[in-house]
């Protein structure tokens, strides 16, 4: 790998680790709290409170218009260029943006929390709805912020936004649950949390803002620079909103045909164990639109065609092994916590994380390709062709077959998208995926899940045990799969080593681990070469 691609993937992981922990130590955080509420509240009034919280999630869809991308983009942009104004008057125009509409939309919640409860067949949650109004506002200076995090590469603030929300929510959504008040205390806890974490989030963004150099000029320009990233982001958002409203018609339709409260309380656990992958999916995300911003296309092309496929490949040599082993344990990991409360769950969340396999094919890359070299039109025209499939896609099969119906729909729809936008960048770039290397990947993971569940099926222990002696099995057959098929060879040793330098107090373990892979690999290669 060239010395700058070594050098961008370093600090790609670097800004990835800082979110990858304040993601950890929120969620479990989080992860507690859920715990807890769910048994207190039960699967009826835990689904309940799902459904309440899916309304300001779906106004919140028409809230940003792509502000937040353009944030990211062009903060990053300008900052490789040492641009101070111009990044100063990106954030100010962003924020001045998000709270404008994020203040307009949450008064609009607040005024048609009737009207949606009664959409949702459901009048008794309009309390509720009214309640949750203010996170709308909220969580534009949340985004607003991330996106200044994540366009100056500082996510070390984001960590902290994160875990100062997760712990206002655990505390507040517990203590009014324990004193009596129910849903409705769940939801008000909720509503306090990420109000105090949208505070949160701006005061920290402020010192970036003031650890700025000072501007040349005194005019910001706000009018001039929020236009820009409208221009930019228009196509962005129109996509977004496109993508989040099919989202929620998801959980509209489901509203509406699955009218056991129980089995959408169900559903809602398996997403809360989804987060156990979206750990590591999730930094790889954030940092990979920077990153792309930052290359030009044409005049870095053999830079450009490694950083994208060393993305889809070390991206999968995470993201997947962690998916399979999620899938194969879900049963134990779930009646770990919750013995027999939540029968259907394990199911759920087996299907649920299928999507994260398509890692492989490079979903976590092309997308933030796209946008981070500006073909933003396209994409909205993927977003186009993935709900004119969703929407009625979804009708048919949540009608008749309820929350599989919705997984089966998640599953398929992103799919046309994808590999249509893998045809458009090796056209346009090209660049395209490391088949050869995914399908290792692929392979290495399946042999490592399909022994581990022949393992773990036979075993008539208690689900605790099971669950720990399934990662550690799952771990030992995986390594020496990878090193057998080739998954790992001795350059992607030696770029790990070097991309692990960015990691913090993570450095010597990993550089240990690397050190033991390599040891075990020319064990491997002696015993073949005799």
């Amino acid at each position: 790998m060239a010395t700058k691609t070594t050098e961008m993937a370093r600090v790609s992981a670097k800004g990835g680790f800082h979110l990858l922990w304040g993601l950890v130590v929120s969620t479990l955080i989080s992860a507690v709290g859920t715990i807890i509420i769910a048994r207190l509240l039960g699967a009826g009034n835990y689904g309940l409170y799902t459904i309440a919280l899916s309304a300001p999630a779906l106004i919140s869809t028409f809230r940003d218009w792509g502000i937040n991308s353009a944030m990211i983009r062009y903060s990053a942009q300008y900052n490789s260029q040492n641009n101070t104004d111009k990044i100063k008057g990106i954030f100010v125009s962003g924020l001045v943006f998000e709270i404008i509409l994020g203040l307009l939309l949450s008064v609009l919640t607040f005024f048609l929390s009737g009207f949606i409860a009664a959409t949702f067949n459901r009048p008794t949650i309009a309390p509720l709805l009214q309640i949750i109004s203010i996170t709308v506002l909220a969580g534009a200076l949340m985004n607003a912020a991330t996106a200044a995090y994540t366009g100056m590469e500082t996510m070390h603030l984001n960590s902290i936004m994160l875990i100062v929300h997760s712990t206002a929510k655990t505390i507040l959504i517990l203590a009014l649950v324990l004193f009596g008040f129910g849903t409705i205390g769940a939801v008000t806890g909720f509503s306090i949390a990420t109000s105090i974490a949208g505070l949160t989030s701006v005061l920290l963004m402020f010192t970036i803002y003031r650890s700025l150099p000072k501007s040349t000029h005194t005019k910001l320009e706000i009018i001039a620079t929020t236009k820009t990233m409208l221009k930019y982001g228009l196509p962005v958002s129109i996509g977004a909103i496109i993508l989040g409203f099919l989202v929620q018609f998801y959980s509209f339709i489901l509203a509406i045909y699955v009218s056991n409260n129980a089995v959408i309380g169900n559903y809602s656990v398996a997403l809360n164990f989804v987060v156990l992958i979206t750990f590591f999916a999730t930094p790889v995300t954030t940092m990979l639109f920077p990153a792309f911003s930052k290359l030009d296309a044409q005049k870095d092309k053999a830079l450009f065609g490694n950083i994208f496929q060393y993305s889809v490949k070390y991206a999968s040599f995470i993201v997947v092994p962690v998916t399979a082993m999620v899938m194969v344990l879900s049963q134990p990991a779930i009646r770990t916590i919750f013995q027999d409360r939540y029968e259907q769950a394990p199911l759920f969340l087996a299907l649920l994380s299928i999507t994260y396999l398509y890692t492989a094919l490079g979903n976590l890359s092309v997308g933030n390709l796209i946008n981070g070299q500006g073909h933003t039109n396209f994409n909205l025209k993927i977003s186009i062709l993935t709900a004119a499939i969703g929407f009625p896609l979804s009708f048919i099969l949540i009608s008749n077959f309820g929350v599989i119906g919705l997984i089966v729909t998640s599953l398929t729809v992103s799919l046309p998208g994808l590999f249509i936008s893998l045809r458009f960048i090796k056209n346009k770039f090209d660049v395209s995926v490391d088949w050869v290397s995914s399908g290792k990947i692929m392979l290495s993971s399946a042999l490592a899940a399909i022994l581990t569940y022949v393992l773990i099926s036979e075993l008539a222990f208690s689900n605790p045990i099971k669950l720990s002696i399934g990662i550690f099995a799952f771990v030992i057959v995986l390594v020496p799969a990878a090193l057998i098929t080739r998954t790992v060879n001795a350059a992607d040793i030696s770029n790990l080593r070097e991309i692990s330098n960015g990691l913090g107090f993570l450095r010597n373990p990993l550089n240990s681990l690397i050190s033991l892979l390599e040891k075990l690999m020319k064990i491997l290669q002696r015993q073949k070469q005799n």
